[in-house]
Order: structure tokens, then sequence, then C-alpha cells
């Protein structure tokens, strides 16, 4: 009986010390729903809303056309890097964002601020 508790810690105690960090951003999704066309985004970083709504206020918003432009930027930087093999463990898979698609202000806010949240919490330069 000590075995096995003395296992189960060690393997609850491996466990919890990995400190392995992944960031996905899965593809941006459209649905049609009665006639007309939606988006989203699917961010599967637990820590990116906290930071999100930590960084973010209705003054620094910009204009949807404003956020277009600057996400053309990350998405082409992080399509380059997922391509090079360069930042492997956070650029999991090819972005498919489309430049003359508009996906509505909300996903180009959120995708450009998940571009600032990489910048600056794992220091992957996509806006620059």
């Amino acid at each position: 009986m000590k075995n096995l508790i003395f296992l189960f810690l060690a393997f609850a105690l491996a466990t919890a010390c990995s400190s392995t960090k992944t960031t996905t951003l899965r593809n941006i999704e459209t649905t049609v729903d009665n006639d007309s066309l939606q988006h989203q985004i699917i961010i599967m970083d637990v820590a990116f809303d906290r930071w999100y709504f930590s960084h973010f206020s209705p003054a620094q918003d910009r204009s949807n056309e404003q956020y277009q432009s600057l996400n053309r930027l990350g998405t082409l930087n992080w399509n380059q890097y997922y391509n090079s093999g360069r930042y492997s463990r956070v650029i999991t898979n090819y972005l498919n964002y489309d430049n003359d698609l508009d996906y509505g202000i909300e996903v180009n806010r959120k995708l450009y601020w998940y571009f600032r949240y990489l910048e600056s919490e794992l220091k992957i330069p996509l806006l620059r």
C-alpha cells in the first residue's frame, strides 16, 4: 500500500512539475446560418483570455480595416514560422487567413490581440 501511494505521489509530482507551454490557434471557422455568414476564431490557450481582458481597452480599439492590415502581416509571419519550423513548440499549424475575406471586427480584433499576446508573453515577433 505504501508503494502504491509513493508511486502515485511520484507520478503526480512529475506531471505537475513539467512546464510545457503550448498554445494553439485553430483556423478561423466559417459557418453559414440561415443565409448569413458567420466567422469565429478559437484560441486554445487558457492564459490568453485573462491576458486579453487585462490589456485591451476600448480606447485602444482600431477600425476593422486596421485590424485586417495588421493581421495580414501577423499571419504572413505566422505561416513563415510554421513552414520553417521556427517556434515549433508554439506554432503548430498553418493559419488559413484569407486577406480578401471580411471576417468582421470581432474575429479580426481577437486575432490581432492574440498576435500581441504571443509577442508580449513568448517574444515571438509577429507584427513587426
